[in-house]
């Protein structure tokens, strides 16, 4: 069938527009109800997706495609006949209602199912192993002990292929790993260690002292295909792959990992359930826990030496849904609430902050080991007006500065990758400084942790300032110090595991800066938002 120019132009460009009419202008195409119809449909279900979900409930989608081009639901309704006869979309069921899914997410599903399903097929390669002997040997040659949890985590793991290891900061999910690794390595076997970004891999590669690589580097990623190289019919060459901050792999990326592991290797996936999910659609780690079909181990114990940081403890109070404990001593602590009566005040204190008080109390630097962490964008308290002030503040008088995109750029300034760019190797959320501008060449320098990448100025649209970003960019990093601004403004991002998140990315000090009556309603606030998806009982199933 030849394919609608209508709907080719809308999957390639992947732009929102209210009226099909203006898509539809902008490529010269005759508009009519049932092409707009099916773009509608096809666009509501694409923005469901932007939001994590993996599907639509159907009489949602139809009165949303409806509203939106203001064509009549019956129009609307054959639209989505019409997709589902062309196979865009998959009719479904998710808890007894009737369910829509665009093609390639219904496939990532299935595809993730089943290669769980796989994988925990058979006798784990390093069989033969007896726990009672091997848990007082590792705990030797660790200098450690370990917890009851802990034990019986490595029993777990050592008669399971596929194992999932989840828990908050402090809890011993670094330890548990390096000792599972620790017993395995015992035998010849290959590990392969991998993260969702070069941030989180660099982590577990300093915490394990093995090699780790993004997912994209394992798969080895192609820019010319757009695809990867590592897949069912060129699997990687292991024995055991142990996948790290998985609350940030959705349901997409893990559809391209799972093909890639061989029949016969395990599976480790470690991460932080409570997290936010992952920015992709999905909601995977959550929903394979949720199966019931993968042993799962959830370590919950604070160790001794975690328990004396404000930062573990208010972590785990916020996601038990209690208020932070404030610092009531004079000593320096790890964690402090500061109070603000309005927005103004929250915003006049987080300067004064970042750019006087943590440098001079803590001696930090207020550029390379502060990070601002906001819930939104926008607004006064948003990452573009605090990274415009910020960038003021802490290096107004750098040059020479370079204005491209509405955004001025100068030596000094901490950036942010936007979008991913694989010939750069530079990935969504990568932080670095600018070390370098040559504006007779139109262009400068951006160090990524000791990589030097070169940017034309006329790619800077891929880059932002990051003194200040979003909490959801922030997953799966560390940061020396965070600010976190939390305004009655943003209450309709005023969650708990956004909150949790945010508290957790700071390693030697936390400040909330803020309202009561938000930091309240953050804590209190579990709603969060379920994403529609059937991954769980797919898993389940299978």
């Amino acid at each position: 069938m030849t394919e609608n120019p209508y709907r080719l132009a809308l999957e390639i460009h992947g732009i929102g527009f209210k009226t099909a009419d203006a898509l539809a202008a902008k490529l010269g195409i005759p508009s009519n109800s049932m092409i707009r119809a099916q773009a509608g449909v096809r666009h509501v279900l694409q923005e469901m997706s932007a939001g994590g979900h993996c599907a639509a409930l159907r009489e949602e989608l139809a009165e949303s495609a409806a509203r939106l081009l203001e064509i009549p639901q019956p129009v609307i309704e054959s639209a989505i006949e019409a997709e589902l006869a062309e196979e865009n979309l998959v009719a479904d069921q998710i808890s007894g209602s009737p369910c829509l899914f665009l093609a390639p997410l219904y496939k990532a599903e299935v595809g993730v199912a089943s290669g769980i399903s796989r994988l925990s097929a058979g006798t784990p390669p390093w069989g033969g192993i007896v726990a009672e002997e091997a848990i007082p040997w590792v705990e030797s040659q660790k200098g450690i002990t370990l917890s009851a949890s802990q034990r019986d985590a490595i029993r777990l793991a050592l008669k399971s292929k596929v194992v999932v290891v989840t828990g908050g900061p402090g809890v011993g999910k670094t330890t548990l790993v390096n000792s599972i690794l620790g017993v395995i390595g015992r035998k010849p076997l290959r590990v392969t260690l991998c993260a969702p970004t070069g941030r989180a891999a660099k982590r577990l590669t300093e915490s394990t002292g093995m090699e780790a690589k993004t997912i994209h580097r394992l798969l080895e990623f192609d820019p010319q295909s757009f695809g990867f190289k590592r897949g069912r019919e060129n699997p990687l060459h292991t024995d055991l792959l142990v996948m790290d901050e998985a609350s940030m792999v959705d349901v997409v990326l893990m559809n391209k990992l799972l093909p890639a592991i061989p029949d016969h290797a395990g599976l480790i996936i470690v991460g932080d359930v409570d997290q936010l999910p992952s920015v992709g659609p999905g909601c995977v780690l959550s929903d394979i826990i949720e199966s019931g079909a993968v042993p799962t181990v959830r370590l919950t114990e604070i160790f001794r030496q975690a328990a004396g940081s404000r930062i573990i403890v208010n972590a785990h109070r916020i996601n038990r849904g209690e208020l932070p404990l404030k610092d009531e001593g004079k000593e320096l602590a790890d964690f402090y609430f500061i109070p603000a009566a309005t927005p103004e005040d929250i915003h006049d204190k987080l300067l004064q902050v970042v750019r006087e008080r943590i440098p001079k109390r803590f001696g930090l630097d207020p550029v390379r080991e502060v990070q601002v962490l906001t819930p939104m964008n926008r607004g006064g308290l948003g990452t573009r007006s605090l990274n415009a002030e910020l960038q003021g503040v802490l290096n107004g008088k750098a040059a020479p500065k370079v204005e491209r995109f509405g955004t001025s750029f100068a030596p000094g300034d901490k950036v942010i990758q936007t979008v991913n760019n694989y010939e750069k190797e530079v990935f969504n959320g990568d932080i670095g400084r600018i070390v370098e501008i040559r504006p007779e060449e139109g262009a400068l320098t951006v160090d990524f942790e000791d990589r030097l990448v070169e940017y034309q100025f006329a790619e800077l649209d891929e880059v932002s300032l990051a003194y200040a970003t979003s909490i959801h960019k922030s997953q799966g990093s560390e940061y020396a110090a965070v600010v976190i601004p939390l305004a009655m403004q943003h209450y309709t991002m005023l969650e708990r595991n956004l909150l949790y998140t945010a508290v957790t990315r700071g390693k030697k000090l936390v400040v909330v800066i803020g309202e009561a009556k938000a930091l309240a309603m953050a804590v209190q606030n579990h709603r969060s938002h379920r994403r529609l998806t059937k991954l769980a009982g797919r898993i389940a199933l299978t």
